[in-house]
């Protein structure tokens, strides 16, 4: 008893370690990490902006709070040194008829209020820059400009990032599963696709990878390697009419990679199919990808998606999204291999095929007879 309990603990773990070792999760998100890179991480300032885009909202927002309060405080240090230099501070014990170079600085806290007004341009009239000073003049035109290229770089990049056509690929979803049934008389592999808004992906493209590991005629082992998966729905690849969910297959033929696949070893296969869904936003016209991916466990063999889309009685098309995941059993052949097979052996019957096996021998008669 101990030893079963073992076997299936020991099997789930395993299981569970392959679930989780997947390149692309069903979300989207890739799971890979780069190590001993040569080049510096100072790299990433080059390109500031898809750096700040990458970043998720709590550091962007860090960063955003962090650039205003430190421009504030660092005029408020230079300002309280202008009020300094030229003895303006109380504690100098100006004479009445000196003119400040910043009217009504008494001390760092004032500096740093006089450096909050100046830049966000709020201007309550108490604090204000005279004539006296060319330096006071000059520090607030650069405060100034400074000011309004921190407002422009951060609300542009607030802008962009909500705007990214990534949250736009949310509304897309691709079935949980994938399933291996006859469609036209051929088998295909089939999955499910949906678009939850009713605005349409213009110019779609469904593509797809299978990731396995492979081994050259050299001895080289690749990981990772890629292969071509053409997917194609009835009403074509290209240009897609994606106002409703879709169903797209990959035919299983001679030179799919699954031909040699069958419902008896699928789940002992090691790959990963990852697919791929281009288009152009129709309100942005910016481009996005979704993609999602599937491993053997999520692969059912002799199984087809149910019915999603009905007409209403008052003529309305109505689209069921609680089956869309929900998966039927078929009648399917085990393997590619013996539909083909079978397939061969029926058209050479109707054909009238002579078995190549067979060889007509002549048996010579004699007359003569023994008593």
């Amino acid at each position: 008893m101990f030893s079963y309990l073992r076997q299936r603990f020991s099997s789930h773990i395993r299981e569970r370690s392959r679930r989780r070792a997947r390149l692309v999760s069903k979300d989207g998100r890739c799971n890979i990490e780069f190590g001993n890179v040569e080049q510096s991480r100072f790299v990433f300032l080059v390109d500031i902006w898809t750096t700040i885009l990458d970043l998720r909202w709590r550091y962007k927002m860090a960063i955003f709070i962090s650039a205003f309060l430190g421009s504030w405080f660092l005029f408020g240090l230079l300002w309280y040194v202008v009020a300094y230099v030229h003895k303006d501070l109380p504690e100098f014990n100006p004479s009445r008829n000196h003119t400040p170079c910043v009217e009504n600085i008494n001390g760092l806290t004032s500096a740093f209020l006089f450096s909050l007004e100046t830049q966000v341009t709020i201007g309550y009239g108490f604090r204000c820059v005279t004539e006296q000073c060319a330096t006071a003049i000059f520090l607030l035109i650069f405060q100034s400009i400074l000011g309004v290229v921190i407002n422009s770089f951060m609300c542009g990049a607030i802008l962009a990032k909500i705007s990214r056509s990534k949250n736009r690929a949310k509304t897309i979803t691709f079935s949980k599963n994938a399933v291996i049934s006859k469609r036209g008389g051929k088998l295909c592999l089939l999955i499910r696709v949906a678009n939850l808004r009713k605005s349409l992906l213009i110019g779609s493209h469904i593509y797809g990878k299978l990731l396995k590991t492979t081994i050259t005629p050299e001895g080289e082992t690749i990981i990772l390697d890629q292969v071509n998966i053409e997917f194609v729905v009835d009403a074509g690849n290209e240009n897609l009419f994606f106002i409703s969910p879709l169903t797209i297959y990959h035919i299983i033929d001679k030179n799919s990679p699954f031909f040699h696949m069958a419902a008896e070893t699928i789940l002992q296969q090691d790959f990963e199919l990852v697919v791929f869904l281009d288009g152009t936003v129709e309100a942005t016209s910016a481009t996005c990808q979704v993609r999602t991916s599937y491993i053997p466990e999520e692969v059912l063999w002799g199984y087809r998606f149910a019915p999603i889309v009905s007409k209403t009685k008052e003529g309305k098309y109505r689209v069921d999204f609680q089956n869309f995941s929900k998966t039927v059993a078929v009648e399917t052949p085990h393997c590619a291999f013996c539909l083909y097979n079978e397939k061969e052996a029926k058209a050479k019957e109707k054909k009238g095929y002579d078995n190549p096996g067979f060889v007509l021998s002549e048996v010579s008669e004699t007359s003569d007879t023994k008593m």
